[in-house]
């Protein structure tokens, strides 16, 4: 994995936090955000863009990286959180948040622009150019993937083990006819509709 951003910072003798994130487009769940910071001149050819590695790869990578990095940390944003200042600025505030409380000197992260009293660079697709920000990536990736696994035990019938409340065609019917659940992101459209719709009252028979 390449590691051409770290490079020049691990030379000055700073340390590097890469950040990432899993979940700006479901309908349902939360969003998860990690940051990562590894020692100087790490390597592991194995680690990549979670988007890139199997779920087998990704659980796999999971404990390596929690046992090899410096510092980690992983933040989760609930559906209402998400739903108070939309999906780009909560993205923005988690990231900030772990970028502060980390001690790194240099900020990477994945197309967000943050506002630090820190060295940050934004790297288009980042989880393919940076080693940190790719292992951020599986973090949050795999953390998120497991909380809609035990999700979909308790709200059974929506297929969140599967989709893992993105907007698929089965997601879509299954709210349809089940309605929305607590986890649902109500100001994300298709579930911001179906609350609009009108309430459908049972008819009772009066004999």
């Amino acid at each position: 994995m390449r590691t051409e951003y770290e490079s020049e910072a691990w030379k000055a003798g700073k340390l590097v936090c890469g950040l990432d994130e899993a979940g700006r487009g479901p309908l349902a769940g939360p969003l998860v955000v990690a940051g990562v910071v590894f020692c100087a001149d790490y390597e592991n050819d194995l680690i990549n863009d979670s988007k890139k590695l199997s779920e087998n790869k990704r659980e796999k990578l999971f404990p390596q990286i929690l046992k090899d990095a410096l510092y980690t940390k992983i933040v989760i944003v609930e559906p209402a959180e998400i739903d108070k200042l939309d999906i780009y600025h909560a993205t923005q505030k988690a990231m900030e948040g772990i970028a502060m409380e980390l001690p790194a000197e240099l900020i990477l992260s994945d197309a967000m622009p943050l506002t630090l009293d820190k060295e940050v660079l934004s790297l288009i697709k980042g989880d393919s150019l940076s080693v940190s920000i790719a292992a951020a990536s599986i973090l949050a990736k795999v953390t998120r993937d497991r909380i809609m696994k035990e999700y979909d035990l308790v709200y059974p019938g929506y297929g969140f083990g599967k989709h893992k409340g993105y907007g698929t065609r089965e997601h879509l019917k299954a709210l349809d006819e089940l309605g929305v659940t607590p986890i649902h992101r109500r100001s994300f459209a298709p579930v911001k509709e179906k609350l609009m719709e009108p309430f459908d009252l049972f008819h009772l028979d009066k004999g």
